[in-house]
């Protein structure tokens, strides 16, 4: 009975995890597969910085684990580059290749390409940069059953301002919001772009539209009109709201063409 109670406590010891080998690889999931290499994509950079109307390059670079070539030449590799929503639940196609097929899709066509400096290279090409291209991007690489992702932030460099239209103050429901930011030569600005111009000190009182639909607004100098002067300095976050009925102000985002 003592023996089997001791390899009853061995066998625990053996199954529990080591305390330290979570933080390995940043905990990165490993998929455990029985037929050949697993593939890999890995991006170099996570964020990139450009500014409308230049060129930049999202790295992406796909491998085989226990190999040094790239692919194991019984399957095409497809390549597919998508633009992130802020809920992450939809994706916008940007650009597909596979063999000698290449597609790009709505304002990216004939503005993307893949490097291709190497056999392994699916890093993409954008050219003639819009305020719109801002965002995060997923480079996906498909061999056969095997697939990989990675994601790359494209940032531009640029200025967050406040806007509110003539009638005055919380005049504007999310579209109008979005029209307004289109003629002033912008487009709406994201929480991160807020939330870097606020870094940098933007300090407004209104609360204004932001492109995920939500309002918010920049508080560097606590005071009473602006939620009282014991509030903590921060993006106040006022949540998400009906965007036909509800009306603010809105925060555009514009980058310079000389960057």
């Amino acid at each position: 009975m003592k023996s089997l109670l001791f390899l009853v406590l061995i066998s625990v010891c053996w199954a529990e995890p080591h305390p330290g080998n979570s933080s390995l690889e940043h905990e990165r999931i490993v998929h455990i597969q029985e037929n050949g290499p697993r593939l890999l994509v890995v991006a170099e950079q996570a964020k990139i910085f450009s500014h409308r109307g230049g060129n930049v390059t999202l790295p992406c670079k796909f491998y085989h684990e226990h190999t040094s070539t790239a692919g194991s030449g019984t399957h095409k590799i497809r390549v597919k580059w998508t633009k992130l929503t802020y809920d992450y639940l939809k994706e916008v196609d940007v650009f597909v290749a596979m063999g000698h097929h290449r597609k790009s899709y709505g304002s990216y066509q004939g503005r993307v390409s893949l490097r291709e400096s190497s056999e392994n290279d699916a890093s993409l090409v954008i050219t003639d940069i819009k305020l719109e291209d801002y965002g995060r991007y997923k480079c996906e690489v498909i061999e056969g059953l095997e697939d990989d992702t990675a994601v790359v932030t494209l940032n531009l460099e640029g200025v967050v301002f406040p806007y509110s239209p003539r009638l005055g103050r919380y005049n504007l429901n999310f579209h109008e919001a979005q029209r307004a930011c289109t003629e002033q030569d912008s487009v709406m600005a994201s929480f991160d772009q807020l939330y870097d111009a606020w870094r940098s000190g933007l300090d407004w009182c209104n609360a204004g539209w932001l492109s995920d639909g939500s309002v918010q607004y920049p508080i560097t100098k606590p005071r009473e009109p602006c939620g009282g002067r014991n509030t903590v300095p921060g993006v106040r976050n006022y949540g998400f709201w009906d965007k036909d009925k509800s009306r603010y102000d809105v925060f555009c985002f514009t980058s310079n063409f000389n960057g």
